[in-house]
């Protein structure tokens, strides 16, 4: 780490430590790149932590479209500063600082001035896999450094543990806005269909805020770990009398599921006016007109917040106590999570260790 003094005086760029994808079969393996020279407004990070996400996993594999390789993953990072440019007015050498979803956007959109970066209309930069406008792909958090430009550098209250803290960077962000935008609050009945890494989250936030909160599953599982996490109450959907028991309860449902599923059976879960809001990310599914207009009933989506909302979110989570369920790893076992969470078996985010890469 530098030194506070020197902490103006910008070098050429880092050698940067990292694992890569370098196709769409093959393990991530170790990769060594130069990040690019920071600028002056730029904060240079060392990772400590980067959280897995299930997106990185289509990402590497092609499941979006095609990529470019070599790509580095991550997008949920959390570092110390290590060094900063003689414009940086925010961040000082030493801060704990978040790297979430995005590195950068257009800056002049109506929804880049409204700070939601997130729907730049002309396409925000991803923290990996997306074309850098200062040249080449972005990669992301599973390395030993970055260089972000200061509007998209977060910074982590003291209070959070960096490594519980570094979901908090999507997961959090992705089920904190949606509650936020839907009014949740003392007296919103919130359902929470799924209870992985996204919907442990929800669950957390949304009790927080003073909702009445409803786990629904397909199993009883997970009935356990929805109580200790929060959850009122815990519906386990396994037959057409549960959903029937549960119908027009709900004023919002945080949707977090991936796999195919009905809409229209968690339509039918809501009040008239409510919402189910889409987080998961499942193929195409088919929606009747009737599980809509019968109860003028909304089916929505959200992506990620913006970055003022993010730092919002990342303050609640502080003022509450609230982190992320991680197991942490090491970079080596990388691989060995990717197996695992294509079988669900993790309770609820991995965090790879970077302290040592």
């Amino acid at each position: 780490m530098r030194n506070p003094a020197d902490s103006s005086t910008m070098n050429s760029g880092v050698q940067a430590r990292a694992y890569a994808a370098f196709d769409t079969t093959s393990p991530l393996k170790p990769f060594a790149f130069q990040r690019r020279s920071p600028e002056k407004t730029d904060v240079q990070i060392k990772i400590l932590f980067c959280g897995i996400c299930h997106s990185d996993l289509h990402w590497v594999k092609g499941d979006w479209g095609p990529q470019t390789y070599p790509v580095v993953p991550g997008h949920e990072i959390v570092g110390r500063v290590e060094s900063v440019g003689s414009g940086v007015q925010k961040f000082k050498v030493g801060d704990l600082v978040g790297v979430g979803c995005l590195v950068d956007s257009c800056r002049s959109c109506v929804n880049c001035q409204e700070d939601e970066e997130q729907y730049c209309e002309r396409g925000g930069t991803f923290t990996y896999g997306s074309r850098d406008p200062r040249g080449g792909i972005t990669q992301g958090g599973y390395a030993s450094h970055i260089v972000v430009e200061e509007r998209f550098v977060l910074r982590v209250p003291e209070k959070l543990s960096p490594a519980a803290a570094a979901p908090l960077l999507c997961a959090g962000i992705t089920t904190y806005s949606p509650l936020k935008h839907w009014n949740t609050g003392p007296g919103t009945q919130v359902a929470v269909a799924g209870l992985g890494g996204l919907g442990h989250m929800a669950v957390k936030i949304a009790r927080a805020m003073g909702a009445h909160v409803t786990v629904l599953s397909t199993s009883t599982k997970k009935q356990k770990d929805a109580e200790r996490l929060g959850a009122h109450d815990f519906i386990a959907l396994s037959s057409e009398r549960d959903f029937a028991q549960a119908a027009k309860k709900f004023d919002l449902i945080i949707n977090t599921i991936s796999a195919s599923h009905s809409y229209d059976a968690y339509l039918s879960l809501l009040k008239k006016n409510g919402t189910m809001v889409l987080v998961g990310l499942p193929g195409p599914q088919p929606v009747q007109a009737f599980s809509l207009v019968g109860g003028r009933r909304r089916l929505a989506g959200s992506l990620i917040g913006g970055l003022r909302e993010t730092q919002e979110m990342l303050d609640f989570c502080s003022q509450h106590g609230i982190a992320a369920e991680v197991e942490t790893v090491k970079p080596e076992q990388i691989n060995s999570a990717y197996e695992r969470l294509l079988k669900n078996d993790v309770q609820y985010r991995f965090v790879i260790d970077l302290q040592e890469i």
